[in-house]
């Protein structure tokens, strides 16, 4: 799940291609540039992350300085720019599908970062982002899964409740399942 559903979607891109801490490093980034002030009774979280209205009209440049490539900066602007739309497509009981739909139609959102988004915000029990990596390398070794095209004919299989499969494909990297 999320709390809130625009800084999912921003976290979803910025974790595009890095690594779990270089995505955190990046969101810290933003917060820190863009963020606003906030009084919390937790010494350590003095921010709060940006409205979409914040980075919407931020110079892609200042976004994209902070170590976040033009191109996932654009991507972050896109979702700014359209998320008054975006969010009814958050709301309770939503299509997950239309919003795969509409994520995808932004620039630099995939199917498998929109899949993510679908996941966490709506709670799709049937998300299954497309060539995940850690999803591949599981199924790789708990099923001799050779490629993406095996993959995804047997996560069909799993229909509706792929997104509960997946979670158990990550959590077997983290165990150290022998198989």
């Amino acid at each position: 799940g999320s709390v809130d559903g625009f800084e999912l979607a921003v976290r979803a891109v910025l974790g595009q291609q890095v690594t779990v801490a270089g995505a955190r490093t990046l969101a810290r980034r933003l917060v820190e540039r863009f963020g606003s002030d906030v009084a919390t009774p937790w010494a350590d979280v003095q921010r709060a992350f940006p409205a979409p209205t914040a980075l919407a009209e931020a110079p892609i440049e200042r976004i994209a300085e902070l170590g976040i490539i033009r191109s996932r900066a654009g991507a972050i602007q896109a979702l700014a720019r359209d998320w008054s739309s975006l969010a009814r497509l958050l709301a309770r009981g939503a299509d997950p599908e239309l919003l795969v739909e509409r994520l995808c139609e932004l620039p630099g959102i995939g199917a498998w970062t929109a899949h993510y988004v679908a996941m966490r915000a709506l709670g799709w029990p049937d998300a299954f982002p497309p060539g995940d990596v850690a999803a591949l390398k599981a199924m790789q070794r708990l099923f001799a899964t050779a490629s993406p095209r095996e993959a995804e004919a047997r996560a069909a299989a799993w229909r509706p409740w792929r997104s509960y499969a997946l979670l158990r494909l990550w959590n077997s990297l983290s165990e150290g399942d022998p198989r």
